[in-house]
């Protein structure tokens, strides 16, 4: 196995949830960067970027947050930082977001807008994710996780350490945050949530996981 393959099999044997972190070990500026730019660089259904990453370093907000994310317990008052993940709503091609990305971020020639909408149009219709506003929301928070995946994956090369979480009140912490002024509801919704940080202290297992055999199959 060459080098650069055993440096990425070993970052994930490294990396685990991270429920209990050392609060006093920050993660400096430049690694954190690294990590926020994995996330934003992420590739998406599309490449529509449905994302927003806020990180949460306010202790105020991460108490109001504590009492309705069971998940995320320990996590909030240890990691060094503390990341929610907004999905995007109603992402299609009439939307002004996806008109502004393809325009004024992507570039695209006039001529060839049109032609680029009808992709968008007749992809999400085959695949089901424009039937409604429900299935659109999905479809943009199973692109989330790639970024997240990415951040998670970079955090464990630069020895840093990790949690994606799940748990919490998504109705409750949804208010919290439109009442706080940082989620707006009518174009985005919370995902997941991820911590990281530095370990308190060592996982009481190895990574366990089914075998290739399990989980893999060749067509050859």
């Amino acid at each position: 196995m060459s080098d650069m393959n055993q440096t990425i099999i070993d970052a994930f044997h490294f990396r685990h949830a991270t429920k209990q972190f050392d609060a006093s070990k920050t993660i400096s500026n430049e690694d954190f960067e690294t990590i926020l730019e994995a996330g934003r660089l992420s590739p998406s259904s599309l490449g529509l970027e449905p994302w927003k990453f806020v990180v949460v370093q306010s202790k105020t907000l991460r108490d109001k947050l504590k009492p309705y994310s069971w998940g995320a317990q320990k996590q909030l008052d240890s990691a060094s930082h503390f990341m929610l993940i907004f999905a995007r709503k109603n992402v299609t091609s009439q939307s002004p977001y996806v008109q502004n990305l393809v325009k004024n971020v992507k570039g695209y020639e006039e001529s060839t807008i049109p032609a680029v909408y009808k992709k968008y149009d007749d992809f999400q219709t085959e695949f089901h994710i424009n039937d409604n506003e429900r299935t659109l929301y999905d479809w943009a928070c199973k692109q989330t996780y790639i970024a997240l995946g990415n951040m998670m994956t970079s955090a464990a090369l630069l020895g840093i350490d990790s949690c994606p979480i799940e748990g919490f009140d998504v109705d409750t912490v949804t208010q919290i945050l439109s009442d706080e002024g940082i989620l707006d509801t009518e174009n985005f919704g919370i995902s997941v949530m991820a911590a990281f940080g530095y370990r308190a202290g060592e996982p009481p297992h190895g990574k366990v996981r089914q075998t290739q055999d399990d989980v893999v199959k060749w067509i050859n």
